[in-house]
């Protein structure tokens, strides 16, 4: 009995020793400094950042520079053939590591008609009442007595990716006031055109080569899991956007006058379409899934994050998933096929009894490491072609017209490749051990993440090996009308940054 009774002990020790521990300090300084910044946080979010629109982009960037000028970085512009690039640099120690940092600054477009409130540029704290909608609260309330993390932080950029940026500079904040100092020298590059798909970015970063040189890159963007904990994302699939048209008269004519004699494009369009894809979601090109192999080790990896199905379609609001895969993290290694927009004519209101000249399909797809862009490409416009379609790299001519009973026109650009760091890496395991010391647990860990980041030129180009450090909540309607970030998502951000800011590479 005895023995028995010290078997247990011992194992009920060795449990609590080999239970992460929480650092109550990087809590409570992340805490304070969060409460602060976020006059930072209005501030920024009140100007547009439009990257079409440069005059916006350049109040934005100056915001930057003196907000990172005045917490004791050198910063210069690296010039290239669009927008700059902004480079913050703080040094701690020759002998210490260098960590480069992406932070992204501008944000999608927006129509003001479609939010909730006066101007997608004045952000907005609200709470969401008993019958689930959202009301505004005075912003004074998150100085003002205790703060109820499930409030809301409605305007553009607050998630993606204004809120990561000045979670960061609040991180910063809390370690002056710990009178602490960062453990590795810092090189934070912010990129004020992600949303146009960083056209200058591998540009930037070859001539730039030198001085971003780093040991490790973090990119602060991205939403957690959908269970709402701590998140790392080892990898980011690729992206590559295609504009697909298909034609019919020279311009739209009258229904009636020629209805059943000239050809509706929108048909074509519709079974071009639905050649492509089965009613399963499986892309039926041939080869498009060549080169995709998981191994019995990778599978496990992708098991060990706590996906609910029935949770996952709740929030998608679907009652059956696409069966590309056997589950929502195996599917996420896969390339997809998207139609992301559609167009031919009028809708509604507008609508008129016209045969349209032509129709539009936007489409991107999602590229994995194994993924070869020009490759997929070659596929799709191979299969267009065996559709019957003479396939025009602009709208068709007269002679093409007359010779050609199918005609589409096909654009594409692929703007960054996709990337995969092992999880078992230094950078890793050195982000593990910071998440642990924030949180008391081990962080879920995602090998790949659905969306794209432009970061490949650093991993391809400068060879740096880097990781994803998602904070904002997953529901944070991202490029959509009431973007929004949780007030305790952005309070753990800080909190997350801090602790990585502390933890020796």
């Amino acid at each position: 009995m005895q023995k028995t009774i010290l078997s247990a002990a011992l194992l009920l020790a060795t449990n609590l020793y080999a239970q992460p521990k929480k650092d109550a300090s990087i809590e409570e300084a992340a805490r304070r400094s969060a409460i602060r910044s976020f006059s930072d946080f209005r501030d920024l979010l009140r100007i547009p950042n439009d990257a079409h629109r440069p005059a916006d982009i350049e109040r934005n960037m100056q915001w930057c520079e003196k907000a990172f000028r005045q917490r004791g970085f050198t910063v210069g512009r690296l010039s290239g053939a669009g927008i700059p690039l902004l480079l913050a640099e703080r040094s701690q120690g020759k002998a210490l590591p260098t960590v480069l940092i992406y932070l992204q600054i501008d944000g999608q477009p927006v129509d003001p008609s479609k939010w909730d409130q006066s101007s997608p540029w004045e952000p907005t704290l609200k709470k969401k009442g008993t019958d689930g909608r959202w009301s505004p609260i005075p912003w004074e309330s998150l100085a003002q007595g205790p703060i109820d993390p499930d409030w809301r932080i409605f305007a553009r950029s607050t998630s993606d990716a204004k809120g990561p940026a000045v979670a960061f500079l609040a991180a910063l904040d809390a370690l002056t006031d710990m009178k602490a100092q960062a453990a590795f020298n810092m090189k934070v590059v912010m990129d004020f055109e992600e949303e146009l798909g960083s056209p200058n970015l591998p540009d930037a970063v070859r001539k730039h080569g030198e001085r971003l040189k780093a040991d490790r890159l973090i990119i602060f963007d991205g939403p957690r899991h959908v269970s709402n904990q701590p998140t790392l994302t080892f990898g980011a699939r690729g992206i590559c956007e295609v504009t697909l048209a298909t034609y019919g008269p020279r311009q739209p004519v009258h229904s009636g006058n020629y209805g059943n004699y000239a050809p509706n494009p929108v048909f074509g369009m519709a079974r071009l379409l639905s050649s492509m894809k089965g009613s399963d979601g499986k892309v039926l090109i041939d080869g498009f899934y060549d080169g995709v192999v998981l191994t019995e080790k990778d599978k496990r990896i992708l098991a060990e994050v706590p996906d609910r199905d029935d949770d996952l379609k709740a929030f998608l609001g679907i009652a059956e998933p696409e069966k590309v895969a056997g589950s929502f993290q195996e599917a996420m290694q896969y390339p997809t096929l998207n139609v992301r927009g559609l167009q031919a004519l009028y809708v509604g209101e507008q609508a008129r009894t016209l045969i349209p000249d032509k129709a539009v399909a936007e489409i991107d797809i999602r590229l994995v490491p194994s993924s070869k862009p020009d490759l997929l490409v070659g596929m799709l416009r191979s299969h267009v072609e065996g559709q019957g379609y003479k396939v025009l790299e602009g709208e068709p001519g007269e002679e093409e017209r007359r010779k050609f009973p199918r005609l589409a026109s096909m654009q594409s650009n692929c703007s960054y490749g996709a990337f995969q760091t092992p999880i078992d890496s230094e950078t890793g395991r050195w982000l593990t051990r910071s998440m642990e010391r924030a949180f008391g647990k081990e962080p879920i860990r995602v090998r790949m993440a659905g969306g794209s980041i432009p970061i490949s030129p650093f991993v391809t180009t400068l060879g740096i090996p880097a990781v994803v450090v998602p904070t904002v909540n997953a529901d944070n309607n991202q490029h959509a009308e009431n973007e929004n970030i949780r007030v305790g998502n952005y309070i753990d951000a800080v909190r997350t940054f801090l602790a990585i800011l502390t933890e020796k590479p």
